[in-house]
């Protein structure tokens, strides 16, 4: 039956350009929206740009340029990689967006301020720009963030409004435990409760608007201060849906069955949205899905080592289809992977170049030779099952394993019944085998049927080179060896 699956990615920060982790995690919602609408279901896939942050005024200054331009040229910057990569997001909200954004913040800024959860009282404490979050002691490493052990934090004392996060600790707790709240993996979901037990305090959701340089949403009814920009861009995933402004879009679509987030924004997600919503009295998402890391050949990427890999080079140099392989199938969804241009190449000649491609590349050339078209070999199919189970599981590498096996069994079945040796109507029936299946194992139809969601473009390409009406070895390879 099908289902109705609102997904979102976290919405970034627009103070730099994209990385090759925000290609990541848009790739891995892309197939899961992709996924949904191939086996009938109704998605939408939303993300966004995080504009009122005081990290965009610093990057703004240094730039010499006004912080809504920066947010300009860099949201344009995630929009241009977002086409590259064939990415499919069909909400893009934006956090400087008065008509269509600021209205919900200030809604929900009331919600809470209306159940008691919103006061002001002076505070002093570490602050950490990088994150946008004030450290506590026990946060830090080496006096550091662990998340930006490069930046010094700030030492920040001022009268901003809080929010009784604290309130809800018992219920967060109970939430998460029963998975009424689902984090996944385990592991994550053992750290957000291994918090909870430390005992959760109220957190600051305002900033003066002097020390916000005057940029983000003021607090209703208190000019003098500007709203966090978590609390801001938190809501991005309700009005991007039409919260404050079309109430029965957002009523159709939440609550979010899928947060797509990275593990450094864990807490944010599975603690502070959460207890905000429940204090609002607003239905919760339903599932927050954590990946980790990509890291360069070992090494965390920054900018001070050097080692920041563009995904937009990557994706003009290599295409589109094989970078999104390489990201999918090294980068196991919900840990730590590594790029290497070295083992970027090695793989990609293994099972791009001399596997899929070529099993194409083989084949095809055989029809070609027989005189098979449409009519002898079109046979249309469902999703292979023993993939399907890895994509309901979110272990897309795995899937690209298993599909992987399944073009070196077709090779292997070539090889065996060496087929241009055979006389015409042999040859006809071995390669209905490899293209509609049954003996051979699976088809180069189921699998280019599996691989729509995560190498769409080549997907499509091979649909169409066996479902002409005369078949025609493509006169370029899908995916040329690299040296």
């Amino acid at each position: 039956m099908a289902k109705k699956i609102y997904l979102t990615a976290a919405i970034p920060y627009v103070n730099a350009q994209p990385h090759l982790g925000h290609a990541l995690e848009f790739l891995q919602g892309d197939v899961i929206s992709r996924y949904h609408h191939l086996v009938g279901d109704q998605a939408l896939y939303l993300s966004g740009s995080d504009e009122n942050s005081l990290k965009n005024v610093q990057a703004a200054e240094a730039k010499g340029l006004t912080t809504q331009q920066l947010c300009d040229q860099n949201t344009q910057a995630f929009k241009t990689l977002i086409k590259l990569l064939n990415i499919k997001i069909d909400v893009w909200q934006r956090g400087s967006d008065k008509k269509l954004h600021w209205p919900g913040v200030e809604k929900l800024w009331q919600l809470c301020l209306k159940n008691g959860d919103i006061y002001k009282k002076k505070y002093q404490g570490l602050y950490c720009v990088g994150c946008e979050e004030f450290k506590l002691e026990k946060d830090l490493v080496n006096g550091r963030c662990p998340e930006h052990p490069n930046k010094k934090l700030d030492q920040v004392e001022e009268e901003n409004y809080f929010f009784r996060l604290s309130k809800y600790q018992n219920q967060l707790k109970q939430l998460i435990e029963s998975d009424e709240l689902k984090i996944i993996p385990q592991k994550r979901k053992n750290e957000t409760l291994a918090f909870i037990n430390q005992g959760l305090e109220d957190f600051s959701i305002s900033r003066t608007v002097a020390r916000a340089h005057g940029w983000g949403i003021p607090v209703p009814n208190d000019p003098s201060q500007i709203i966090y920009v978590w609390y801001d861009a938190l809501t991005i995933y309700m009005t991007g849906i039409g919260w404050g402004w079309d109430e029965k879009t957002w009523q159709k679509w939440w609550p979010a069955d899928i947060h797509l987030i990275g593990k450094g924004i864990n807490r944010f997600h599975t603690l502070y949205w959460p207890a905000m919503l429940l204090s609002a009295k607003l239905p919760l998402p339903k599932q927050v899905l954590i990946h980790g890391y990509i890291t360069s050949e070992g090494q965390k990427m920054s900018k001070s080592l050097g080692n920041v890999i563009d995904p937009i080079e990557l994706v003009k140099k290599y295409g589109a289809d094989a970078v999104r392989y390489y990201l999918l199938k090294e980068i196991p969804t919900t840990d730590d992977g590594d790029f290497s241009e070295t083992r970027f190449k090695e793989l990609y000649n293994a099972d791009l170049a001399n596997g899929l491609g070529n099993l194409v590349q083989r084949t095809a050339t055989l029809c070609q030779k027989a005189n098979l078209g449409k009519k002898d070999l079109y046979k249309k199919f469902g999703f292979i099952k023993d993939v399907e189970i890895f994509v309901e599981k979110y272990q897309f590498h795995q899937a690209l394993n298993l599909i992987q096996e399944y073009i070196s069994g077709l090779d292997k079945y070539i090889s065996r019944q060496k087929p241009w040796t055979k006389p015409p109507q042999k040859l006809k029936e071995i390669l209905k085998q490899l293209v509609i299946g049954t003996e051979a194992g699976s088809s180069i139809f189921e699998i280019a049927q599996a691989l729509k969601i995560f190498i769409p473009q080549t997907a499509e390409r091979i649909e169409k080179i066996f479902t002409a009406d005369k078949i025609r070895a493509p006169k370029k390879p899908l995916f040329p060896r690299l040296e």
